[in-house]
């Protein structure tokens, strides 16, 4: 199965997802946003996440299978002053998604072009499935 992949996820949010309940997470990462903003939420639509490091993920590596329940992208405008004479004016653009855990999973093959391209991966399916 192939589909988009999220990296270095926390471990401590993977082992939160893998108690069955829906969570959303705030990625900052651009890869991460890049590959999330070409998926469209939906009851089939899988994400593969890991807590693995977007250089170091090849075939082999485990990770998890979740359903994208919603995402939304957004900017923020941070501006900070400093001593009243000068300020610095920031953009930092950020995604929430909803994802509820689905499987655990193995990395088959790794496509990923470049830090501005979605990153996405062919995984074999568990044969052991969380009832939820």
């Amino acid at each position: 199965m192939k589909c988009a992949a999220l990296t270095g996820i926390s471990p401590e949010v993977i082992r939160d997802l893998r108690t069955g309940k829906p969570r959303t997470i705030e990625l900052q990462s651009a890869h991460n946003i890049v590959t999330i903003s070409g998926v469209e939420p939906g009851p089939d639509v899988h994400i593969f996440m890991t807590s693995i490091d977007i250089e170091d993920l090849g075939p082999g590596d485990v990770g998890i299978c979740v359903y994208l329940l919603s995402s939304v992208i957004s900017m923020k405008r941070i501006v900070e002053y400093s001593q009243g004479l000068y300020y610095e004016e920031r953009e930092r653009m950020s995604a929430r998604v909803q994802v509820k855990y689905c499987s655990s999973s193995i990395v088959k093959e790794v496509f990923h072009e470049s830090l501005c391209a979605p990153t996405q991966v062919e995984v074999l399916k568990s044969s052991c499935y969380h009832a939820g």
